[in-house]
C-alpha cells in the first residue's frame, strides 16, 4: 500500500520553521546593512540543508520551508499582474492575537506573466533527488479574505469578470509551474475551513458577499485552473483553521462543503486539518469518491511541540477508515510549522520529531 505518486503515506504541508540565522540576514536587509543576494546566499544555505533533513528522516516529498517567503499566501498573490500589497488598518484577527496589518488588494487586471517563486522552485528541484512539492495560495483566497472592498470597482464593476480573469490566470499558474518541472503542486486554502464557521460567514455577510454563491465560484475557479493540467502532475489542496503563532480562526466540522470539496473539484488529494475538535468528525469523508483520490489526514499538529502518542494516532487513522477505504487515507500535520515568518511556538528539534513521527506511523499502518 505504499505509493510512488503524491500525496504520499507519510507527507508534508509545507512550511517549517525559520532558523535564526535567515531571520537575522532578512532583518540586516531591513536596516540597510545587508544586500538582497548576501540574503539569498542565506536562503540557499538553509534550504539545502532542511531538504537533506527531510530526506534524512525519510520524507518522499521535500519543500523549501516557504524560507523565501514572509507569508504563506501574501507573497505570491503580490506577484500576480493586477495585484498589490498595503499596509492595512489592522491585522488578520486570529483567536488571541492579530498578524501584522499587511494585506493585498486588486488595482489592475489580474493575470501572469512570470513570477519569482518560478526561480525558488528550479533550486528545491535542483537540490534534491526526493520528489520537489509547490505550495501556493488557492485563487479562492485572493477574493475572500478581501471581498468586493479591495477589488477595484474602476477594473472589475462586476465580479464576473474578476473570477473569469482569476481562473484563467491559475491556468497559466499550473502551466508555468509544470514547465518550471513542477510534478506536485498544492493549493493551500483556508477559505473552505471559513465557509463551516458561522462566525466567518457572517462576517463575510456583513462585508457584502453572498456567502451562499461563494462554493461553486470557487469550485469552478478553481477546476478551470487545474483541468488541462498534464497527466503526470498531482494538485492538491490544504484546508485548515488558521495558523498564526500557534493559533487559529475558525472552528466547524466539514459537512457544509464536504460534497463539493471533496467530490465536485478535481483535485488529486486533500491535506484537511484534524488536530483538534475545532475540525469535526470524520464523517464528511464519506463523500470522497472511491478510487484515486487521497485524503492526507493532519492528525499531528504543528501548533505545539508535544509529541502525539503513536497509538492514539493510529486509532484516529482506524476510525477514518469507516467512511474512507484505508487506501485512500495518508498522514501529515495539520498544517505547516511557519504559515508566517514567526514561525509556531515549538522547537525546531520537535517539528523534526513530529515529521519522523508521522514516517514511521506510516510505515506501520502501510507498509
Amino acid at each position: 500500500m505504499s505509493r510512488s505518486r503524491p500525496p504520499f503515506r507519510a507527507d508534508q504541508v509545507g512550511s517549517l520553521l525559520r532558523p535564526a540565522v535567515i531571520k537575522e540576514a532578512r532583518a540586516r536587509l531591513h536596516a540597510g546593512t545587508e544586500t538582497v543576494d548576501e540574503l539569498h546566499r542565506v536562503e540557499d544555505q538553509e534550504i539545502r540543508r532542511i531538504i537533506r533533513k527531510q530526506e534524512e528522516i525519510g520524507l518522499q516529498s521535500v519543500t523549501d520551508g516557504e524560507f523565501r517567503r514572509s507569508w504563506w499566501h501574501f507573497d505570491f498573490l503580490k506577484g500576480l499582474d493586477g495585484v498589490e500589497g498595503f499596509e492595512a488598518q489592522a491585522g488578520i484577527q486570529f483567536h488571541g492575537v492579530q498578524t501584522r496589518a499587511e494585506g493585498v488588494r486588486v488595482t489592475g487586471r489580474i493575470g501572469f506573466s512570470g513570477h519569482p517563486m518560478l526561480e525558488h522552485f528550479k533550486f528545491l528541484k535542483a537540490n534534491t533527488k526526493a520528489t520537489a512539492k509547490m505550495t501556493i495560495p488557492s485563487p479562492s483566497v485572493l477574493h475572500f479574505r478581501g471581498g468586493r472592498k479591495e477589488i477595484s470597482t474602476a477594473v472589475y464593476p462586476q465580479l464576473d469578470g474578476f473570477f473569469d480573469d482569476l481562473a484563467r490566470t491559475y491556468k497559466k499558474v499550473v502551466k508555468a509551474f509544470y514547465d518550471a518541472g513542477c510534478r506536485y503542486l498544492q493549493f493551500d486554502d483556508t477559505v473552505w475551513a471559513y465557509l463551516c464557521s458561522k462566525e466567518q460567514l457572517q462576517l463575510a455577510r456583513d462585508r457584502g458577499e453572498e456567502v451562499e454563491k461563494l462554493p461553486r465560484i470557487y469550485a469552478d475557479v478553481i477546476n478551470y485552473a487545474i483541468a488541462d493540467r498534464p497527466h503526470d502532475m498531482v494538485i492538491t489542496t490544504h484546508v485548515c483553521r488558521g495558523n498564526f503563532r500557534s493559533t487559529w480562526v475558525s472552528e466547524g466540522g466539514y459537512e457544509p462543503v464536504a460534497e463539493r470539496l471533496l467530490a465536485g473539484i478535481d483535485y488529486d488529494g486533500y491535506f484537511l486539518e484534524y488536530d483538534t475538535e475545532r475540525a469535526g468528525g470524520f464523517e464528511p469523508l464519506r463523500f470522497l469518491p472511491k478510487g484515486k483520490k487521497i485524503v492526507v489526514l493532519g492528525l499531528v499538529t504543528s501548533k505545539s511541540g508535544t509529541l502525539e502518542s503513536a497509538d492514539a494516532v493510529k486509532r484516529r487513522i482506524e476510525e477514518a477508515s469507516k467512511f474512507v477505504p484505508l487506501d485512500q487515507l495518508a498522514l501529515s500535520p495539520q498544517c505547516g510549522f511557519a504559515s508566517t515568518e514567526e514561525g509556531n511556538l515549538l522547537a525546531e528539534e520537535e517539528q523534526w520529531a513530529k515529521l519522523a513521527m508521522i514516517v514511521d506511523i506510516s510505515r506501520e499502518v502501510w507498509g
